[in-house]
């Protein structure tokens, strides 16, 4: 049975986790008043704890999705369609699946979106160019400088961005290039570069979800 996890509790950033299937770690972390935890506010919790606290050596799942359209390139997003449909999200990637979306869901998604790549693949940021970059002020807004600092400050040289290889996936993964589809961001911890990632199917695995309150 999954369990509520309280570690940072005296700070101005009150948070907890959940390790266990998306779906089941939401609405667990909802039912005890913690809303999934945004980029920007996970940063602002990693300096808040420090760089030694399991908060900032271990990753979790964050508010934002990675937007993948067939034909305009791929997205972050903060108006998440897979927060709003977490069971069916979840449910898909249980069962080896994308979570597809209706035109509705990309209209809404990309409502509030920055366009990362017109193709997939990885990109590093620099964290001493944090305060100028597009994509990391957009990903942690005023908190943007600081968080490059202390990951600096951590010896982590870039932020690394990972993205589906669509031009190389396997056939068995489905004609991902001609469909829109939506993976959750999975914000790693400093053990893996402190990057942002969309495993595979991973709403469909046990990983820890992060929720926040104030």
């Amino acid at each position: 049975m999954a369990k509520l996890n309280q570690d940072a509790i005296q700070g101005e950033i009150k948070s907890a986790y959940v390790i266990a299937l998306f779906d089941k770690g939401k609405e667990l972390l909802e039912s005890n008043g913690y809303k999934i935890i945004s980029l920007e506010e996970n940063a602002r919790l990693r300096m808040q704890e420090g760089g030694d606290s399991l908060i900032s050596k271990s990753g979790n799942w964050v508010k934002e999705d990675f937007i993948y359209t067939k034909d305009k390139g791929v997205y972050l997003t903060k108006n998440s369609p897979i927060c709003e449909n977490a069971k069916k999200a979840t449910t898909c990637n249980d069962k080896c699946r994308e979570f597809y979306l209706t035109d509705e869901q990309i209209e809404k998604s990309l409502a509030n979106s920055l366009l990362l790549l017109r193709t997939a693949e990885k990109s590093q940021i620099p964290t001493n160019d944090f305060k100028n970059n597009e994509i990391t002020n957009f990903i942690f807004g005023s908190s943007a400088e600081d968080y490059g600092n202390f990951l600096k400050e951590n010896g982590i040289k870039d932020m690394p961005i990972w993205f589906v290889d669509l031009e190389n996936m396997p056939s068995w993964f489905g004609d991902l290039k001609n469909k829109s589809f939506a993976r959750k961001v999975f914000f790693r911890g400093f053990d893996c570069w402190s990057g942002l990632y969309s495993p595979n199917w991973g709403l469909g695995y046990n990983y820890e979800s992060r929720g926040v309150k104030k």
